[in-house]
């Protein structure tokens, strides 16, 4: 099985805060792996590594068999093969639905109209949300508009979906739909990067489980062990905390922890 995304010695740095620490993990075709761990421990300016969002400070990104931390790589060409949905919708309020998942379409890929919209409503299908094609974002609910931004990504045909706590910007009763699109997603065997709080989720769909703390990883396996029999301190208490909203003990990371909300790292 190949390697999807291989990560070696990976560091970032804003100024003299440094949030990655040397991080090192693969992830195969056709997996998903979640990625969790309190806030501040460095998994969102994790995944803006992966596509270069953020410059590493040192270490390789390779996707697909191409290194994006090569000076001479074609960074365009590289991120046509990743998907993001960032936790924020990020979507043009003044485009409808079917505009905002059909311009990048036209734009980066140069689809003609008929083509891009054939995709975009079939994409929206998949999401749940074509009956939305001609409403403006505004228009819908939170749920709705991180699906079509889900279906916005997919219209790219993507070899590698990046997710950064897809669901944390949502009220509760709108996560479950949501997560049943990414999970279908899984189903269909879309490689899968996921930093999430959704324990459920990784429990249930991720086929390895990263705990970041600190900007290192502390530990990382199936999810029946990682969530379900933690191996290490950090790890227990941090779910424990999470499992356990009522528990009362001492904070993983704890005060002047690194934070991913440092200059640049913000999502």
């Amino acid at each position: 099985m190949s390697h999807a995304v291989e990560i070696r010695d990976l560091h970032k740095s804003f100024g003299s805060l440094e949030v990655l620490k040397g991080i090192d993990f693969t992830v195969d075709e056709g997996q998903v792996v979640c990625v969790i761990g309190p806030s501040g421990s460095g998994k969102s300016t994790l995944l803006r590594c992966v596509n270069l969002l953020e410059q590493p400070t040192k270490g390789t990104v390779t996707v697909g068999g191409v290194e994006l931390t090569d000076p001479d790589v074609d960074l365009d060409a590289a991120r046509r093969r990743l998907g993001m949905v960032f936790q924020s919708f990020n979507l043009f309020p003044h485009m409808t639905v079917l505009q905002n998942v059909m311009i990048a379409q036209r734009r980066v890929l140069r689809r003609g109209r008929a083509e891009a919209e054939r995709v975009a409503r079939g994409n929206l299908e998949k999401v749940g949300v074509a009956a939305k094609c001609d409403d403006f974002p505004a228009q819908l609910s939170g749920g709705q508009q991180q699906r079509v931004a889900i279906a916005r990504a997919l219209a790219m045909n993507p070899s590698l979906m990046l997710f950064d706590e897809p669901t944390s910007a949502l009220d509760p009763e709108l996560v479950g739909d949501v997560l049943a699109v990414m999970r279908a997603l899984a189903d269909d065997g879309m490689t899968m990067l996921v930093v999430t709080h959704e324990m459920g989720f990784a429990r249930e769909v991720a086929d390895r489980v990263v705990f970041m703390d600190g900007g290192v990883i502390v530990e990382e396996g199936p999810p029946d062990q990682v969530i379900g029999r933690p191996q290490h301190a950090r790890t227990r208490s941090f779910l424990s905390r999470v499992l356990d909203p009522g528990h009362i003990g001492e904070g993983v990371g704890g005060p002047g922890a690194p934070s991913d909300e440092a200059p640049g790292a913000t999502g």
